[in-house]
């Protein structure tokens, strides 16, 4: 077996049986406090659910003592032992636990058998396993957080605590993992996007729904115009659909009837009609696409749309940038022959590859051929699923893709590729995506005419370069701590006068940089340098020009960057042609 895939179930193992340890200390020292729910390991650790009984509460001050007794128990070495047992007896013994009962009962619909696991002789739960042998095998552990969490994470249900740890096979390990923590706070979108002043959530507008500031929308048109760049020579066009449209349309496509709960509906005027705010581009673009009589001549057709979608997410689900309702999706269709899937996939596949080279995510990536699964939630027959499916496979061959097969992971119209990145704090993202779709152009009958002048069905590719550009945005900021690339940062140069003696020389700089296509402000406020430095510095600037007197009258800059590294005394041309070829290039870093 692949060594990656033992070295995550043992990780898994070893959280699994984390979580058991916590439960059975806060058993020790809360007796009859509260009722088990669920304890699952997850990719980063594990988590608990409990409900505290009348007036019990735990907080994360009670962690140090709760970490103390699971120490305890680690040094025990107590044997966890598996067990199946009877429904019968497992009702019995659960009888006083309605969590743990409903399970037994969805168990016992699925015909599965159920087991338990004993830690030593004073602790058993309902669980599938797997778990370490003793409590030993728990090498180092850590209680992260607590927070509320509605049963089965239905907010019509009953809330529980929830108390987050994590584990690792050695101290160093999580050392590294405790260390990415303290990183991620310091990186924290939200914390610096309020900051650096470059996106607002408004309870007044809602939960969901960021406004951007200037400073976020200049990222955020930088990002959608190097979109465009890597496509506008590859034979796209952009089109434009608006943003709600009549039920019908969602009713043809299949995503009313997938996705219907997850829909905004909005009633016009005519109480008989109902539309949707738009949740998805490809529909719209199958409209545009329906409406032009192309030939094998045209073919491929391909179609670019940067547009904001609508999503009715749950509140609780909803992080900053990272999880929203209005969401702006880089959307790309193409419409193809067979034949010609190899090849625009390919293409696709290298605009992906440079846009994450650009900004330093391509180390580790990897790729999830998502193909279909056993649930029968899927369009369409089993001859288009298993065309596609052989294609995308073929693809990722030819392409040397690192792939690895997700079943039960596709769209629910076909196969797809989803390109999974790491950031600077090596947590993974599911971001580009290409999707390989038979059924769409079947359920809106597309057609093309062939060299035959008979009409033949194409093949629609969905593909996403950056997923969702708010989504995005908000790993970016994380990504690079708000210091981002100078290409992409709202302000790139900000110019320090010493006194106003220099301001007009100062406004002369100011002049000649926007002139060349540079974002510069000029700090004018009655304040030291010292303090105007630290201030560039906490905005996260890329270049600071000082100016004093010997400057004003040499004609020339001092330029300072924003990790305080002195780069001298140079004339005004020589920064700028300097700072015009890191932006083109897109450089990571800055000029040295």
């Amino acid at each position: 077996m692949n060594s990656t895939i033992d070295s995550k179930k043992e990780i898994q193992t070893i959280r699994h049986s984390a979580e058991h340890v916590l439960t059975q200390a806060m058993q020790r020292l809360f007796p009859n406090k509260f009722l088990m729910a669920m304890g699952p390991a997850t990719d980063d650790g594990f988590y608990f659910d409990f409900e505290p009984i009348g007036e019990f509460k735990v907080s994360d001050a009670d962690f140090p003592a709760i970490e103390t007794e699971m120490a305890k128990i680690v040094k025990e070495n107590l044997p966890i032992i598996r067990q199946e047992i009877s429904l019968d007896d497992a009702k019995k013994l659960f009888a006083d636990n309605p969590y743990k009962m409903e399970w037994l009962n969805s168990i016992q619909d699925r015909g599965e058998i159920i087991t338990i696991y004993k830690t030593g002789d004073e602790f058993t739960d309902l669980c599938a396993g797997p778990h370490v042998r003793y409590t030993k095998g728990i090498k180092a552990f850590k209680l992260l957080s607590i927070a509320g969490a509605y049963w089965h994470g239905d907010e019509k249900n009953k809330m529980l605590t929830r108390i987050y740890g994590t584990a690792f096979e050695s101290k160093p390990e999580l050392e590294e993992y405790l260390n990415l923590i303290e990183e991620a706070k310091k990186r924290d979108h939200r914390i610096l996007g309020q900051k650096l002043k470059l996106f607002t959530i408004s309870k007044l507008v809602g939960a969901g729904l960021p406004l951007l500031q200037p400073n976020g929308m200049i990222i955020r048109k930088e990002l959608e115009q190097y979109l465009w760049d890597l496509h506008k020579n590859k034979g796209y066009s952009q089109v434009w659909t608006p943003h709600i449209t009549k039920e019908e349309l969602y009713i043809t496509s299949g995503h009313a009837e997938k996705f219907g709960d997850n829909i905004f509906k909005v009633q016009g005027k005519d109480k008989n009609e109902i539309f949707y705010l738009k949740p998805m581009n490809c529909p719209h673009h199958m409209q545009i696409f329906a409406d032009n009589q192309f030939s094998y001549r045209d073919m491929p057709v391909r179609y670019f749309e940067p547009a904001t979608v609508y999503r009715d997410e749950k509140a609780g689900e909803l992080s900053g940038l990272t999880r929203v309702r209005a969401i702006t999706q880089d959307d790309g269709h193409l419409f193809c022959r067979t034949s010609q899937l190899e090849t625009e996939i390919t293409t696709i596949v290298g605009i992906i590859k440079e846009f994450y080279t650009t900004f330093g995510m391509m180390e580790n990536y990897w790729v999830r051929l998502s193909t279909r699964g056993p649930k029968g939630k899927y369009l369409g027959s089993n001859e288009i699923w298993e065309k596609a499916e052989t294609a995308l496979k073929s693809i990722s061959d030819k392409n040397q893709l690192p792939y690895k097969i997700g079943i039960d992971e596709a769209a629910f119209y076909g196969p797809k590729l989803d390109f999974m990145f790491k950031d600077a704090l090596k947590r993974e993202w599911q971001l580009a995506t290409i999707q390989c779709d038979f059924n769409l152009p079947e359920r809106f009958d597309l057609s093309f005419t062939n060299e035959k002048g008979e009409k033949e069905r194409p093949v629609v590719i969905h593909r996403a370069i950056s997923g969702s550009i708010e989504r995005f945005m908000g790993i970016l900021i994380e990504q690079f701590g708000g210091a981002f690339p100078t290409w992409i940062s709202p302000v790139q140069v900000k110019i320090i006068p010493i006194t106003d003696c220099q301001l007009e020389y100062a406004q002369n700089i100011e002049k000649e940089l926007k002139e060349n296509g540079i974002r510069v402000e000029i700090d004018d406020k009655s304040e030291t340098m010292q303090n105007k430095i630290r201030n560039a510095a906490g905005e996260k600037i890329p270049y600071m020009i000082i100016i004093g007197g010997r400057e004003a009258e040499n004609n020339t800059i001092s330029v300072r960057q924003r990790d305080g590294q002195d780069l001298g005394i140079m004339p005004l041309s020589q920064f700028i042609d300097s700072l015009k070829d890191q932006i083109s290039k897109k450089s990571l870093n800055l000029v040295k």
